[in-house]
């Protein structure tokens, strides 16, 4: 096998009409439409209708969507007793993989020749996934069960939404009290307007390995909501989730910009992996993070610990300088969250929040054409050989 295909590195598996990723070494787009474009003037809502229905809505098909979103926010019972259940300890990855699984149990899609059910079923959980992760965070974190009045929001904007479910909510004890601080502020329209731009930058991706995973489980006619778990257990993997976690804490280990210059040149001597550089498909940059990187620095400047951006420059520029990397959309999503007094831990399922569009976009799509995924293997192995 040919060493640069490994882990189908290059290789095209299947066509899509959702999203184009790293033309010319760069660009993104969803259905025509470049990142940038949609970053600038669209809601996260449109976005998610343009992903699920395949074209940007109308005024009308726009506010009817919004209305059946806000409608599926309610958790049934059972769901929320499973949440309950679910200790303190697990990974908050754990617990959107559990919660999508069940309610795959009590919630079922109904599977015919046309998966005429696959919408409502794909609305529902995108609808419902912030209300699954707040109302087991809550409940560890203060031993109250959430308000099901706040779960059942009729905040318009998915955005605010989230942002409000975690309002005033205490983190673990692996989060220090300046989080706490942050979370307890008032939710400000830039809170808002961030987390708006980063729930579009994180909805879609191509071909990655979660999609991929997703499509695989699929191919073999099963339903939509083993799909999404399929999904979620892969992007639960620190080689594809997570690097914004770890983006964070690397920053928070430096007090200032001389220190992170001097720490990032000792871990390169070290040969350590520096979490949120480079790119498997984008060669220049990441288009997504120019955007992200504005909102990192445009939040710091009212934030109580906004040195934590300057310490990010930092380390780009010695990342750059030493390795001729550039960060990825997670290393300044870590502090563009962080500002916003998201709990770190919570970072990657805030990911899922909004790739739950793109992964549903293509369980349609593979459903669209479908074949079932089976690909061959280089045997490396012994010769035959006699068991007597």
């Amino acid at each position: 096998m040919d060493k640069t295909s490994e882990g189908l590195r290059g290789q095209s598996v299947g066509e899509t009409s959702i999203s184009t990723v790293g033309k010319e070494g760069v660009g993104l787009t969803y259905r025509g439409y470049a990142i940038e474009d949609l970053a600038a003037h669209a809601s996260f809502e449109e976005v998610a209708y343009l992903l699920l229905w395949g074209e940007k809505p109308n005024l009308l098909e726009l506010d009817l969507f919004q209305k059946r979103l806000i409608k599926a926010r309610r958790l049934p019972q059972a769901l929320c007793e499973v949440l309950e259940k679910i200790p303190s300890t697990a990974h908050p990855m754990d617990v959107l993989r559990t919660g999508v699984s069940f309610l795959g149990i009590i919630e079922p899609e109904v599977l015919d020749l046309n998966f005429s059910d696959q919408h409502r079923c794909a609305e529902s959980l995108l609808a419902k996934l912030p209300g699954i992760l707040a109302y087991w965070f809550h409940w560890v974190n203060s031993g109250k069960k959430i308000s099901l009045e706040n779960l059942e929001s009729s905040e318009i904007s998915h955005a605010a939404y989230i942002l409000n479910l975690f309002k005033n909510q205490k983190n673990s004890q692996e989060i220090n009290q300046e989080i706490n601080q942050e979370i307890n502020q008032e939710i400000s329209q830039e809170y808002i307007q961030c987390l708006n731009t980063s729930l579009i930058l994180y909805a879609e991706h191509e071909f990655n390995a979660s999609t991929f995973s997703a499509r695989v489980t699929t191919a073999t006619l099963s339903d939509y909501y083993s799909g999404i778990t399929s999904a979620i257990g892969t992007l639960r993997g620190n080689l594809h989730g997570g690097a914004n976690e770890a983006a964070m804490a690397l920053v928070r280990a430096f007090k200032n910009p001389i220190e992170a210059e001097n720490g990032i040149k000792n871990l390169l001597a070290q040969k350590i992996k520096i979490m949120g550089f480079g790119h498997a498909v984008y060669k220049k940059f990441d288009p997504r993070d120019l955007i992200i990187k504005t909102w990192s620095e445009k939040l710091s400047r009212e934030a109580s610990d906004g040195y934590l951006y300057d310490i990010s420059r930092a380390i780009e520029k010695i990342m750059k300088q030493e390795k001729n990397l550039f960060p990825n959309l997670d290393f300044y999503s870590a502090t563009a969250y962080h500002f916003m007094g998201i709990p770190t831990e919570l970072f990657t399922p805030f990911f899922v929040l909004a790739r739950i569009t793109g992964w549903s976009a293509h369980i349609f799509e593979q459903r669209a054409h479908n074949r079932l995924i089976r690909p061959n293997a280089d045997y490396v192995g012994p010769n035959l050989r006699s068991w007597n």
